[in-house]
């Protein structure tokens, strides 16, 4: 069992300071040394940490923990919800990091079955190779969308660590993994060989100047099964504790508008925030801002509609754009008001869930003047 893994949260964490009345400490159920491991039975949420940074060596204290972003997520009041979350605690180190591996994929992939949203801090990005590596068995492929200045490819030489962890996903066979888009490159940390391969390859990466409208992200993370954070994809001023962090990115308002997105959507199964070293941390800027980068994820988990592809779109209002070739259809749901295209298959196969692609209201107004968005060719250059 998955309890094997954990080390409860410490006791500190029952002192009536961290349960005010309707505060998230008062609110959610903890694995603790006195009570014992959760009953995880109608768990919608848990939360744990990753104490492991052997894979990112310039960023190493990372295996420190999170338990100063527990005080601050503890403290927080809880919105209004009715969400059930429980805190597993921390998985250490194993004796090697592939011990550190199997212990989050296992977790994950237990989680998942049971239909129970894991929020992973960690600990160093190669940890989100774990937790890709966590959908191996559920017969599916799945869209991973991680916000990073940097895409990690590495050469193909590397150990998988922190800097290499993207090409061992996208080069591994079998492959699991349908899409990866990138949000909030900087260009500058990326060889133009990588952007060229992003590209060929048909997988997404927008820059960070494209996301001064940030609605921009709403359907990458309507897409996605899995959202990772890098907190160097934020800049150095709002999240300073990373070795890595860097003087342009995201601001604080804006991640945590993603993070919300990444919560509203009913396709994501897993959510992670990696890079935190504490030791780096000025006046716990960083350790609050990412306990409210998670409050909004939880918020966003709240209002969660089940659209597509959890619900049915029998209801939805069908829009026909006409092309010189095909008939390209627009979807808007009756529940949320957002929009899909889809890609048509030939003969049905395990890409199925991905035929619907999510998309805004101006990508319909742009296929109506003949302009059909990039995101509709990739898709079906993979599904043909």
């Amino acid at each position: 069992m998955i309890q094997d893994f954990f080390i409860p949260v410490s006791d500190e964490f029952l002192d009536p300071k961290y349960r005010v009345k309707d505060s998230i400490g008062d609110q959610l159920e903890m694995h603790t040394q006195e009570f014992g491991f959760p009953v995880l039975d109608n768990v919608q949420i848990v939360l744990f940490d990753v104490r492991e940074g052997r894979g990112n060596i310039s960023n190493i204290d990372t295996a420190i923990g999170a338990d100063e972003v527990r005080k601050s997520f503890y403290s927080l009041f809880y919105g209004n919800w009715k969400v059930s979350m429980v805190d597993l605690g921390s998985i250490l180190a194993g004796e090697t990091i592939k011990d550190t591996y199997y212990a989050v994929q296992k977790t994950i992939a237990y989680l998942i079955k049971k239909e129970i949203l894991p929020i992973v801090i960690g600990g160093s990005m190669d940890l989100v190779y774990a937790n890709y590596k966590a959908y191996d068995n559920l017969d599916q492929t799945v869209n991973l969308s991680v916000a990073s200045p940097k895409f990690s490819f590495g050469s193909i030489e590397d150990d998988l660590n922190a800097n290499s962890y993207l090409s061992k996903i996208i080069l591994e066979q079998p492959s699991n993994l349908f899409n990866y888009a990138n949000i909030g490159y900087q260009t500058y940390y990326n060889a133009q060989e990588e952007i060229s391969l992003i590209d060929s390859l048909n997988l997404e990466a927008f820059r960070l100047g494209e996301l001064k409208d940030i609605t921009l992200v709403e359907p990458i993370m309507r897409d996605a099964d899995i959202v990772a954070i890098d907190l160097g994809v934020i800049k150095a001023s709002e999240a300073p504790a990373n070795v890595n962090s860097n003087p342009n990115g995201l601001n604080g308002e804006t991640v945590c508008a993603l993070s919300r997105y990444a919560g509203i959507s009913d396709k994501v199964t897993s959510f992670g925030i990696y890079e935190f070293n504490r030791n780096c941390d000025i006046n716990n800027v960083t350790n609050k801002l990412i306990s409210q980068i998670i409050w909004y994820f939880v918020e966003g988990f709240s209002l969660r509609t089940n659209d597509y592809p959890y619900g049915s779109k029998e209801n939805y209002l069908k829009y026909i754009v006409p092309f010189e070739k095909e008939m390209v259809k627009f979807y808007q749901s009756d529940k949320s008001s957002r929009w899909w295209m889809q890609v048509d298959l030939s003969v049905e196969n395990k890409y199925r869930r991905h035929t619907l692609i999510p998309c805004s209201y101006d990508d319909y107004l742009n296929a109506v003047e003949q302009k059909m968005p990039e995101k509709w060719f990739n898709v079906n250059k993979k599904l043909t």
